[in-house]
This record gives C-alpha cells, structure tokens and sequence, in this order.
C-alpha cells in the first residue's frame, strides 16, 4: 500500500478500472436495427428484403470479448419486399413459412476478437425449425453516449451468406438463387438506460 499511495492519482483510477472491466448487457433496438437480405431472381437482379429484429440481446466486454455473447429473435411475418404479393410469397409454406414459424432465433457459442474492431461470433441459427451452426464476421462501429447522453449505444456491422436450401427452402429453384446475402446493422442499449422509444430528441435531431 505504501508503494500505491506513491502512483498518481489518474493512474490509480485506470488501475481500477481495468479491475473492475466486466461484460455490459445490451438489448437490440428494433428501431435502429436492421435485417436487410438479396437474393438471386432469375440473373436478371438481385432483389432486396427487410426483416424486423423482434427481440434481442448482446453481452460485450470491450476487453474480453471471449466474454460476449449475442442472442436474437427475428420476425419472420415482418418480411418486406416491396410488394404485398410479393411478401405473401415469401412468407408462404415454400420459402419463409411464416405461418408455421413465425420466427427465426440465433445464439452465439463463442465470440472471437480477429482484430482491432473486427470479430466473428459462432452459434446456431434456427430456421423454420432447422437448427444449423452458423459465423457471423463482425465489426464493432461504435461504442459511446448518444448525441443528447440519453443513453450508451453498441454499435455493430455484420455480413453473412446463407444457403436457404438447408433450411427446407427448396422450392423455385430455377428462377431464386440458392445463396441468400444478408446484412446486419444493429445499434443495442445498455441495458437500465432508457430506450429508444424515449430519445425523441435524437430522432429529431436526425430529422434536421
């Protein structure tokens, strides 16, 4: 203790901190978060869906991230394609099968740090009721207070491509493509803090 009083007082606190770092818990904001997928449509484009995060939780120790986890709920009826009919199909008993399962749930096993801000978590995506491991690459964008200091926001960047004839979806074959690209913008709140329901600040700060 003698040598401790010796060390400034910044230090000192640093020192504390690194000693008291643990996992944060995060909840997904539907709001800020966004599932957004393409698939082939017969060579002529590639054609864009939306997917609403019902539900969802991320565990980040900015030191440690071998101590994270994710976890996510994805409402499958709340697919967009830009077409009512075209919604319908896709939440049909041939592709999405909504109806049946009206949900889609991943869990990560482990998180692996690859870099300075890039990772990729390791879990299991279940998909109309298909369980199947899946890696997501990962970057982390931002850690920090909101630009009012309403809350502290995790946010993450992910890409990844699914085959979605592994998951049952098998039918039109000849005119949609096997790989399915999706990407994942999740912005996640601390959890205790307010939500985003309550920042009406910040989304009229974003409408200026």
């Amino acid at each position: 203790m003698r040598h401790a009083r010796l060390l400034p007082l910044p230090v000192l606190a640093f020192a504390a901190g690194l000693a008291s770092a643990e996992p944060v818990t995060y909840r997904m904001d539907p709001v800020h978060s966004q599932v957004v997928f393409n698939v082939d449509h017969n060579g002529f484009s590639r054609s864009f869906g939306r997917l609403r995060i019902a539900e969802g939780k991320v565990v980040f120790d900015r030191d440690d991230w071998s101590k994270s986890s994710v976890e996510a709920t994805i409402d499958l009826g709340s697919v967009d394609m830009g077409d009512p009919n075209w919604d319908k199909a896709v939440r049909g008993s041939n592709l999405l099968d909504s109806a049946r399962a009206g949900t889609a749930r991943y869990v990560s096993d482990a998180v692996e740090k690859r870099g300075d801000d890039e990772g990729v978590v390791h879990g299991k995506l279940t998909l109309r009721g298909i369980t199947l491991p899946l890696d997501i690459p990962f970057r982390v964008n931002r850690v920090g207070r909101t630009i009012f200091g309403m809350h502290t926001v995790a946010g993450f960047s992910a890409y990844v491509t699914l085959d979605r004839t592994a998951y049952g979806m098998t039918a039109n074959r000849g005119s949609i493509g096997s790989d399915v690209a999706v990407w994942l913008e999740i912005e996640a709140i601390r959890g205790g803090e307010a939500g985003s329901n309550d920042d009406k600040e910040t989304h009229d700060a974003t409408a200026q």
